[in-house]
């Protein structure tokens, strides 16, 4: 495939074109375009739903250089990634390693993302195109093949997590604790990070009502697109609010809590997007090292009276986290079950363990 060298361009919706090479599936996509700075983790990433409806520009140069896990099932999750799917429309890299090697390799980078229907591109500068995002923010982009045409398309006018949450309810572990996880477009490591502290899970679909049911708390999941999509889930969130259960929001879960307790959610110029964000914690100043995906935040200046701000990020100052000031609500806009990690932030699982 290398020596075939398959031209193929990603265009954005300003008329900018990049010209690159294939290296997995020869179909046109259209979505929005977003980078990631990690270093590592792209099995994780690639898989996580928050991705879905975007082309994913990996900023770091070498990629595919260990190549893909063989999926794994152990107690109905998969071992090595975040879903049973690649979640992300297309993939844009700069160079990519057509040979890999690594102790758990089973296929390469390539062979995954055909399997999945996914293009890639490499030969692509991302450096520049990096840059025109963080400028002039996220935009819609097409990659294209040939002579092929297809029109923009924006996966956020749409409800993305609808397609991408789970269609019935499913339980994990065997706890005293029962959590119910809102599947927003949950990554599987949250519920290992649950069922680890002795829950048990029951993981029931976006617009699921849960509210008459009895549990001893509530997890809403991450996922992507805009929170404002997911009316029944906020409705639901607000039921269960009058419960007074603890309540624990991750990263689309935290926007959709703060929509629930009445306060605003807005789009970021380009979102957060890599394993680096610095979070500090409001009152302590303590700083922590956190991964991040997304594209929309809580609008702190509009938390109700009973809401404060928990974290906030150290780079632009937005919103990472919101906490009730006397009852069991909490959330968090990073991913403290984050793999690949960082982990530091694992420990408010702990905390929400504390308040069950």
């Amino acid at each position: 495939m290398e020596q075939k060298k398959i031209k193929a361009r990603l265009e954005l919706e300003d008329g900018s074109v990049f010209h690159g090479f294939s290296f997995a599936a020869c179909k046109s996509v259209a979505g929005e375009v977003v980078f990631n700075t990690s270093m590592v983790g792209y099995p994780e990433s690639l898989t996580d739903p928050s991705y879905y409806g975007q082309i994913l520009v990996l900023t770091y140069p070498l990629i595919g250089n260990y190549g893909v896990p063989e999926s794994e099932i152990i107690d109905g999750l998969e071992k090595y990634f975040e879903s049973s799917r690649v979640q992300i429309l297309g993939l844009v890299v700069s160079e990519y390693s057509f040979e890999y090697s690594h102790w758990n390799a089973k296929r390469s980078l390539a062979q995954w993302l055909i399997e999945h229907e996914v293009p890639a591109l490499y030969g692509i500068d991302t450096r520049r195109l990096t840059k025109m995002l963080r400028d002039e923010g996220t935009m819609l982009g097409r990659i294209l093949f040939f002579t092929e045409e297809m029109n923009f398309y924006d996966p956020n006018k749409s409800n993305l997590v609808e397609k991408v949450s789970i269609s019935q309810p499913k339980e994990y572990g065997a706890g005293d604790n029962k959590v119910i996880l809102v599947d927003c477009g949950a990554k599987d490591n949250i519920v290992r990070c649950l069922v680890k502290r002795g829950a048990k899970v029951k993981r029931v679909p976006w617009d699921y009502d849960f509210t008459e049911e009895d549990y001893d708390g509530v997890v809403i999941s991450n996922g992507p697109g805009d929170p404002k999509m997911c009316v029944k889930t906020i409705n639901t969130v607000r039921k269960a609010l009058e419960l007074t259960k603890p309540v624990f929001g991750i990263c689309l879960g935290n926007q959709v809590l703060a929509l629930a307790a009445g306060a605003d959610t807005y789009k970021l110029k380009f979102g957060h997007r890599s394993q680096n964000q610095p979070c500090v914690e409001v009152g302590s100043k303590r700083c922590y090292i956190t991964s991040q995906n997304h594209g929309f935040a809580v609008d702190g200046r509009t938390l109700p009276s009973g809401w404060e701000p928990w974290f906030v990020n150290a780079n632009d100052g937005t919103n990472e986290g919101i906490r009730h000031i006397s009852k069991p609500f909490m959330s968090v806009q990073f991913h403290p079950e984050a793999t690949p990690g960082p982990v530091d932030t694992e420990i408010l699982f702990d905390e929400f363990k504390r308040m069950l």
